[in-house]
């Protein structure tokens, strides 16, 4: 299933929200952030079956509260909404068993770009990355790639899951 693909038009359906006027309250954003870091987790541990449960809770529950919110919109407004999530419920993630190649670095060595944000700043995503021994660099978009051994690019991706409160339990 494409977890990041419905991720995405989730996301854009926020933003609607907020281009029209309409507040959404921080546990539905929460959901969708502590999604997105799962997903993140998925993909460095494919293994772990109760994290696609967590993935799947998260979403449904801002699914759910988005398609309910949308019916002011009208019937058009959500059935295009649904359409959307539809069709990406079907997709792959273009990053799901693909490698992508990097310049540069080792074919041996695993990779993670991270977005720097308000809640993981560049400098702490730099001195986590270097305190698992990990090599990283900021790229022209703004980006951090970290990399280096996967086990250790593995804990990192745990690391900044558990270390900016986002919790176990939802």
């Amino acid at each position: 299933m494409g977890y990041l693909a419905i991720w995405k038009v989730l996301e854009e359906m926020t933003t609607d929200f907020r281009r029209r006027g309409v507040t959404v309250p921080s546990n539905v954003i929460d959901d969708l952030k502590y999604a997105r870091t799962l997903i993140n987790v998925l993909k460095a541990d494919p293994s772990r079956l109760e994290t696609v449960q967590k993935i799947e809770e998260c979403l449904n529950n801002v699914e759910s509260y988005l398609i309910s919110e949308g019916q002011r919109f009208g019937d058009k407004y959500v059935e295009e909404w649904i359409r959307k999530l539809e069709e990406a419920s079907r997709r792959i993630d273009e990053d799901e068993g693909v490698s992508r190649f990097v310049p540069g670095l080792p074919r041996e060595q695993r990779w993670v770009r991270v977005k720097p944000s308000e809640e993981m700043p560049l400098e702490t995503l730099k001195s986590l990355a270097e305190d698992l021994n990990l090599s990283h660099e900021v790229q022209s978009d703004g980006y951090l790639l970290v990399y280096g051994e996967d086990q250790r690019v593995k804990e990192f991706v745990k690391k900044m899951a558990t270390k900016y409160g986002l919790k176990a339990e939802k």
